[in-house]
C-alpha cells in the first residue's frame, strides 16, 4: 500500500505530550470490537472491500483473490461463510459495487467482473481501462470511488527509487473516468494515496502519509487541478488534458511549511486536516463518513480514518469557512488484530475494517485480519469536536462538562506546531510554540467551551490538550486532545469579552524547537562519536549493524568481551528514521515505551530518553547515512540489548548484545 508501512507503533494505546493514556478497554466499553473468523489456511490479507446490497461482504485480497462473505454479522450465533469468486488478479487494492457489479483496481488497469451465470463465481473478467507499468513495486493503484454525478474516482501510487518517482504516465495524479471509460485527469501531487472518499456534499477527499515532500500524515480537499505537494506527478502536467498549470520549477524546497508555500505558489493546497506524525497516526488509510444520524454514536457527520501502521482508527471532523475546508483530528479506537487498510459501513451501521500487514509492517501482531466495530449504545465523554472561532477555538463534548474545571486554564495545554515541506522524507516537528489562553467561557448548556488564545498562526496544527476537564459524573475525557489544522480564521463566531470572561494567565514557558530537529546537536556521554585518546587508535571489537527495510537490524545478536572497547557502526539502508541504543537487560519495552511517552519533545531528544537503562546510544539517523559510537562494553556479563527507539519499532526492532 505504502512506502511508510515499515513505521510500526505500540500494541498499547499512544501517549500525547501531556502524559495522556488511553486505556483500550474503556474505548470496548463503547465501540466493541468483533473479528470474522476465517477459514484455515485463508490468509485474507485485504485490498478492498465492498459491502453488497444484501449486506454480505465482499473482499479482494493482496493475493489476487475475490472473496464472498455470507453473514459477516455473524447473526444468531452463526459463523460467516467464505466462497472464492475470483483469482489471479495483479494484487488488487480496491473493490466497490457499482451498477450490480463488482469493479476492482489491479496493478495496471480497472477490471468489471461478471458472473454470467448468476452462480455467485466471477465468469468473464473486462477490461474497462489500463495504463502503463514500470514494474516498480510502489506501483499501486487504488479505486473506484464514486462521485456524486455518477463518475468513477482511481488514484495511482508513485513509484520508489530512494525517493518518489512518476516513471509510468499518470503515477501521482487522481483521475476520473465516466460511463463510457474516458479518462480525464483531476488532480497531482500524491505520493501513497491509498484512501479517498466522496463526502455527502460531494466533495472529495484523500489521505497521505508520511514521505518526502509529506511531514507528516494529512487529509486533504481535493478539487479539480489542485496540487497536493508532491512534485513527482508534475512530469505529466504538460499533457494537453492536464488540468494543473503548475510545473515541477516552480515548487519550492525552501523547508518553509506548506502552508506558507501555498501562500505564494497559486495552486498548492494545504491539507484540510493534518496528522502528526507518531502522535496520532502513522500511515492514514481509508477514509469513511458517519452518515448513520446517529446510529453509530455521537459522531454523526464526521470521519473516521483508518491507519495501518498504527493499526487503529481515528476519528475527524471538519468545517467549511469560506469555502476552505479545516478541522481536527482525534484518538478513537486502537488495538485491531492488523493493519487497518479498508473501512466499509455495514447494512446495520457497523464498521468493517479490512486488515493487512505483510511487507506493511503494523502494531496489530496477525499478517491480516477482518473486524467489525459495534457501537454497544453507550455514549462515551469525548471532544466531540473542535471548530474555529476570531480569537481562539470553540470545543464541544458529548456530555456536558463540570463548570469549575471547564473554566480553569489549568485544565487545558495548548501547543501549536507545523512541519518542513522539503524534498527530504518526513520532517521534525517545528516552530513549536505553547499558546496563551486568554479567556474561556462554558455555553448554558455545558455542552462547548469558547477558549480565547494569545495567537493563531494560519498553517499551522494547534494541539489541545484537555486532562483536567470532568462532567457531571466526576469522569475524565475517555480521550483528551484533538489536534486542529487552522487555514482560516473564523469571523462569524465573534471573539469573547475578555473584561467578562476573561482569565489569569498561566505560567507558560514558551519554546521553540531546534530549527532543523537535527538530532546531530544532541551531545550526550552515552553518544560518544571520536575514538577516546586512551584507546591509542585500536578498538577491541568492532561491530558493525545495519538496518533492513520491514523495520529490522540485519542480525538479531552480537556478542562482545566484558569490559572490552567496542567500536559500533550503524548502517542505515533503510529509507526511514532510526536510531541505535544499548539498554540493560530486560528493558527493551521499558525503554520503548518511555520514548512513546516523549510525544512532542521525542523529535529534538532522539528518541532517547532519559533513564539508567539507557547505556549507549546513536541520534536519529536519515534514511542511506550511518553512524559510529565507542564505548566500553559492560564489566558484568549477559545479555543487554541493542534497539531502535523511534516511536513503536522496540516492539520488532531490538536484539541481544551479549556481553561474554
Amino acid at each position: 500500500m505504502k512506502h511508510l508501512k515499515y513505521i510500526v507503533l505500540s500494541l498499547g494505546i499512544l501517549l500525547a505530550w501531556q502524559g495522556q493514556a488511553q486505556n483500550a478497554q474503556s474505548e470496548n466499553d463503547y465501540y466493541r470490537m468483533v473479528t470474522l473468523p476465517t477459514p484455515e489456511g485463508l490468509e485474507l490479507e485485504v485490498g478492498g472491500l465492498a459491502v453488497l446490497p444484501n449486506g454480505n461482504l465482499a473482499a479482494c485480497t493482496r493475493r489476487g483473490e475475490v472473496w464472498l462473505i455470507e453473514n459477516p454479522y455473524m447473526f444468531g450465533g452463526g459463523k460467516p461463510n467464505y466462497k472464492k469468486i475470483a483469482e489471479g488478479l495483479h494484487e488488487p487494492l480496491g473493490l466497490n459495487y457499482i451498477n450490480g457489479k463488482l469493479w476492482t483496481t489491479q496493478r495496471g488497469e480497472v477490471t468489471i467482473l461478471h458472473d454470467d451465470n448468476q452462480d455467485d463465481l466471477i465468469d468473464r473478467f473486462e477490461q474497462y481501462y489500463h495504463w502503463p507499468l514500470s514494474g516498480n513495486y510502489h506501483q499501486y493503484s487504488y479505486g473506484p470511488v464514486e462521485t456524486k454525478d455518477g463518475k468513477k474516482l482511481f488514484t495511482l501510487n508513485l513509484d520508489w527509487i530512494g525517493r518518489g518517482a512518476s516513471q509510468s504516465k499518470w503515477r501521482g495524479w487522481m483521475f476520473t473516468l465516466d460511463k463510457d471509460g474516458n479518462m480525464e485527469p483531476f488532480a497531482t501531487g500524491l505520493r501513497s494515496p491509498a484512501g479517498f472518499m466522496v463526502n455527502d456534499q460531494g466533495d472529495i477527499f484523500y489521505a497521505e502519509n508520511q514521505g518526502d515532500w509529506v511531514g507528516s500524515g494529512r487529509v486533504t480537499h481535493l478539487e479539480k487541478g489542485d496540487f497536493a505537494g508532491n512534485p513527482s506527478g508534475l512530469r505529466w502536467a504538460d499533457e494537453p488534458n492536464s488540468p494543473v498549470s503548475l510545473r515541477t520549477e516552480d515548487i519550492p524546497d525552501t523547508g518553509e511549511p506548506l502552508y506558507d508555500a501555498a501562500q505564494k505558489v497559486k495552486g498548492i493546497k494545504p491539507p484540510a486536516v493534518w496528522f502528526p506524525h507518531t502522535i496520532m497516526g502513522i500511515s492514514t488509510s481509508d477514509i469513511v463518513q458517519d452518515t448513520s444520524d446517529g446510529k453509530f454514536g455521537p459522531f454523526s457527520g464526521q470521519y473516521f480514518v483508518g491507519d495501518q501502521g498504527h493499526s487503529k482508527v481515528m476519528r475527524m471532523s471538519l468545517e467549511k469557512v469560506d469555502g476552505v475546508y479545516q478541522g481536527a483530528c482525534y484518538p478513537f479506537r486502537e488495538g485491531f488484530q492488523s493493519g487497518v487498510l479498508r473501512l466499509r459501513w455495514g447494512v446495520d451501521q457497523s464498521m468493517f475494517a479490512g486488515q493487512t500487514s505483510r511487507g506493511w509492517a503494523s502494531t496489530g501482531r496477525s499478517k491480516f485480519g477482518l473486524q467489525r466495530l459495534v457501537w454497544t449504545g453507550e455514549t462515551p465523554f469525548e471532544i466531540k469536536s473542535i471548530k474555529s472561532a476570531a480569537d481562539g477555538f470553540l470545543l464541544e463534548f458529548t456530555e456536558p462538562v463540570d463548570e469549575a474545571t471547564a473554566l480553569n486554564p489549568a485544565s487545558y495545554d495548548v501547543q501549536s506546531f507545523t512541519y518542513k515541506y522539503h524534498h527530504y522524507y518526513g520532517s521534525p516537528i517545528i516552530n513549536q510554540r505553547a499558546v496563551k489562553i486568554k479567556g474561556l467561557s462554558l455555553s448554558d448548556d455545558g455542552l462547548s467551551v469558547h477558549m480565547a488564545v494569545d495567537s493563531m498562526r494560519m498553517g499551522y496544527i494547534f494541539g489541545i490538550t484537555a486532562e483536567g476537564l470532568k462532567n457531571a459524573k466526576e469522569q475524565s475525557l475517555l480521550h483528551n486532545v484533538g489536534y486542529f489544522t487552522l487555514n482560516v480564521i473564523n469571523k462569524a463566531v465573534a471573539p469573547l469579552d475578555l473584561d467578562l470572561y476573561g482569565v489569569e494567565e498561566m505560567d507558560h514557558t514558551e519554546h521553540m524547537d531546534h530549527a532543523a530537529g537535527n538530532t546531530d546537536e544532541i551531545v550526550s556521554e552515552k553518544r560518544v562519536n571520536e575514538m577516546p585518546e586512551s584507546w591509542k587508535g585500536k578498538a577491541d571489537e568492532t561491530i558493525v549493524i545495519s538496518t533492513v527495510p520491514g523495520l529490522k537490524f540485519d542480525t538479531k545478536m552480537v556478542e562482545v568481551k566484558a569490559g572490552s572497547k567496542v567500536k559500533l557502526v550503524l548502517n542505515n539502508n533503510d529509507d526511514m528514521l532510526h536510531n541505535l541504543l544499548i539498554v540493560n537487560p530486560g528493558t527493551v519495552n521499558k525503554v520503548g515505551e518511555a520514548a512513546l511517552k516523549l510525544g512532542l519533545k521525542g523529535p529534538n531528544m532522539g528518541y532517547i530518553p532519559e533513564m539508567k537503562d539507557v547505556l549507549y546510544h546513536t541520534g536519529v539517523l536519515q534514511p542511506e547515512s550511518s553512524e559510529t559510537i565507542y564505548f566500553t562494553a559492560p564489566k558484568k556479563k549477559g545479555d543487554y540489548h541493542f534497539v531502535c527507539t523511534f516511536p513503536g519499532h522496540y516492539l520488532v526492532m531490538n536484539g541481544i548484545f551479549r556481553v561474554k
